[in-house]
């Protein structure tokens, strides 16, 4: 279920899948819980171990990483 806050952490080296339909049960990642959404999940790369802030919301515009879209209020 998605949240209104990143998902700060640190991934080590590898290929990840972050869920973009906001059904999975372990989000941030996709667990193929998005069957008959229409949505897929977005394949992303972490070259070297790093601390990441994963979208939780779903409205970011740059994915899988969070931009601060959860803060922003319609105007």
């Amino acid at each position: 279920m998605p949240k209104n806050a990143p998902y700060t952490m640190w991934l080590k080296k590898g290929t990840y899948y972050w869920c973009s339909c906001g059904k999975s049960e372990i989000e941030p990642f996709c667990d193929s819980s998005h069957g008959g959404t229409g949505k897929k999940p977005f394949e992303f790369v972490i070259n070297m171990s790093e601390e990441v802030s994963l979208c939780g919301c779903g409205k970011t515009g740059r994915p899988p990483y969070c931009d601060g879209s959860h803060d922003r209020r319609p105007q």
